[in-house]
């Protein structure tokens, strides 16, 4: 039998790191497949179970040169972020001094050198002592990693310049060269430390969406890891539902936007045994609910897993650096030595070859990638925000040219999320702005969307009294002494037939209609809609000129969804998905070859835009998919 574990790494420093204890735990006898992730660092093992024992795996990690962290290192990783910010701080103040006095011939006065050596040597020997030790560290190991190349270039070139001021006339130094490469290496590692620190943030924010206690039926209360499959559990109004189960007692509606990402609530209790999903909201009614999935096994648990499981996924062009990676330090090693001893075996003097072997280390060294790549990536993400696009990283303005299928969620991505009043119907002989006032009065009392819609248009209210609300149906409520009902056709005794198929036109073009009328007839038809954003349809012709596949991807009913993606000028829908769902999808796509983007806005989408070669989240959304996603449209 297979089995996985998550095992989180301290330690490594640079995607050879990743590459070598991937090869490692690949080695071992057992293991099905070792996949690190440098960015996450973590490591995702396969096994089967009867054939190694998952303590080989601390064991080999330790062996290489590592350690396996403990589960909870927010602290740690605080605490290596501060420390990163010392160092870099110093190294700057110090650096800086030092680049201008070197490189500005206009700023060189008698005795310059020794500034220079003053200023750099504590940036190379105490700022950047961790590249020192880590490449010792590895040495011992009999391995090299990028800390091997930046220990070795700064060392080798603070130690040449070192020897040419002390022995060697009008020798030339390369102090400010060796400074410049530790400030600018330890600015990158600053800058992953913080990605790093934010890649947890998605998973926290889903962990506190659930509700933190139950209530059970005998009155108790208790945490909910402590609830079992079986327990029943009350549901108050307005309160988190603790688990997923089955409604045995009580009726109301469930806002489960959360999961399915459409707005309108969901009526349960009305049949027995409807299903709710633990984390959403009960409306107006008090349920009671029976526990059919707790703990890891909850629906919340299993898009918190896909979240995580998508961030610490490796793609195939990642896979590719990593191996690059794990050959390149030994080869520019190697370089170096063959440069030095071909130098002196064509008769140049030391000095001249231990220049030209320096100097492949320092070029070899990240320091004109270094320099370049964070200045390109400033430009380019400065540029963006100021366009309203936030862009999380380099690379992810190198995937964006990349993809070939986009695939888009509906509700808050092409349409605005919300909904609103579209049209309204009435009997013959019968006053629209009476039919809205009252009904808009008799919802003024009702937490639905749907009302919250007709409230918004109507231009004011009248009093009422009496007010009831039948979970699934509908309201009513006195107003002007009438009583006015809004709700499903089964609330009223008489519904014209042009009411009817008014009902019907504006169902099948996606909206929700419902009636309102008085004295058991009903006298119009209200239509609620969640508007296409204007731009939708643009965006959609501009992915297609671009060349790009579209896919309509949603938890809404097939028949809004067909009409919404005909409207925008999208002919692949799938429709009625789940959260896993969507993450699978963006895996099958995948699979075929495609480099995929996803757009979405819910915690629905989370897993699929972690997923995804590029997530795009939309800036009025949820923050779990504005954390999970590469690039955010303010």
């Amino acid at each position: 039998m297979t089995r996985t574990v998550e095992l989180p790494i301290e330690g490594m420093t640079c995607a050879a790191c990743a590459a070598r204890i991937s090869r490692g735990l690949n080695g071992l006898d057992g293991v099905a497949e070792a996949n690190v992730n440098y960015a996450t660092a973590r490591a995702v093992v396969s096994y089967h179970q009867d054939s190694v024992d998952p303590a080989t795996f601390d064991a080999t990690i330790v062996k290489l040169g590592y350690a396996v962290a403990a589960e909870d290192a927010d602290d740690t990783t605080e605490q290596h972020l501060a420390e990163l910010g010392r160092r870099l701080v110093a190294a700057t103040v110090l650096s800086v001094p030092a680049m201008l006095i070197s490189m500005v011939p206009s700023l060189h006065f008698g005795g310059w050198e020794w500034v220079v050596a003053a200023l750099t040597t504590p940036v190379v020997w105490w700022v950047g002592w961790p590249f020192h030790r880590v490449a010792l560290r590895n040495l011992r190991h009999g391995a090299t990693t990028m800390d091997t190349l930046v220990s070795m270039g700064t060392g080798a070139a603070w130690t040449w310049s070192a020897i040419a001021l002390l022995a060697v006339d009008d020798g030339h130094v390369y102090f400010e060269t060796a400074a410049v490469i530790v400030t600018l290496i330890l600015l990158g590692r600053w800058f992953e430390a913080r990605a790093r620190r934010r890649s947890g943030d998605a998973i926290r924010a889903l962990a506190g969406l659930g509700a933190s206690t139950a209530l059970l039926e005998d009155g108790s209360t208790i945490p909910v890891e402590e609830l079992r499959v079986g327990m029943r559990v009350i549901v108050r109004p307005g309160e988190k539902i603790p688990v997923d189960g089955l409604v045995v007692d009580g009726s109301s509606s469930v806002d489960a936007s959360m999961i399915t990402g459409e707005p309108l609530p969901v009526p349960v209790g009305v049949g027995v045994g409807d299903e709710v999903i633990g984390a959403t909201i009960n409306g107006n009614g008090s349920i009671t609910v029976e526990a059919v999935r707790v703990g890891n096994e909850t629906k919340l648990a299993q898009i918190m897993r896909l979240v995580d499981e998508a961030q610490a996924s490796t793609a195939p062009v990642q896979r590719l650096a990593d191996r690059v990676s794990a050959v390149f330090v030994p080869t520019a090693l190697g370089i170096a030595a063959v440069t030095l001893i071909g130098w002196l075996v064509a008769g140049q003097p030391a000095t001249e070859a231990f220049t030209a072997a320096v100097a492949v280390l320092i070029i070899a060294c990240p320091c004109a990638l270094g320099l370049a790549t964070p200045t390109a990536i400033m430009v380019g993400t400065g540029r963006g925000a100021s366009l309203g696009v936030i862009i999380k990283g380099g690379e992810v303005l190198e995937a964006t040219r990349q993809i070939d299928h986009v695939v888009v969620d509906k509700t808050g991505t092409i349409t605005e999320g919300r909904m609103e009043l579209v049209s309204v119907t009435v009997t013959p002989g019968t006053d629209r702005s009476e039919v809205l006032r009252r009904a808009a009065s008799v919802e003024s009392r009702s937490e639905h969307p749907v009302g919250e819609a007709i409230v918004a248009a109507a231009p004011d209210l009248l009093a009422v009294s009496g007010f009831q609300n039948l979970p699934g149906l509908g309201v009513s409520a006195t107003v002007d002494g009438v009583e006015v009902v809004v709700g499903r056709r089964q609330m009223f005794d008489e519904v014209p037939e042009d009411l009817a198929s008014a009902m019907t036109e504006a169902e099948d073009a996606g909206g929700t209609a419902v009636l309102a009328g008085w004295n058991g007839a009903a006298r119009g038809v209200l239509v609620v809609a969640d508007r296409i954003r204007p731009t939708s349809a643009e965006a959609v012709t501009a992915f297609r000129e671009l060349g790009l596949e579209v896919t309509l991807l949603t938890g809404d009913n097939a028949r809004t969804a067909r009409t919404v993606a005909a409207a925008v000028g999208i002919d692949r829908v799938l429709a009625e998905v789940m959260p896993e769902d969507k993450d699978a999808e963006i895996q099958r796509l995948q699979a075929q070859g495609h480099v995929v983007a996803m757009v979405g806005d819910g915690i629905n989408d989370a897993p699929a835009l972690a997923r995804a070669d590029l997530g795009i989240a939309v800036g009025t959304g949820t923050d779990v998919a504005i954390e999970t996603s590469d690039l955010t449209i303010v």
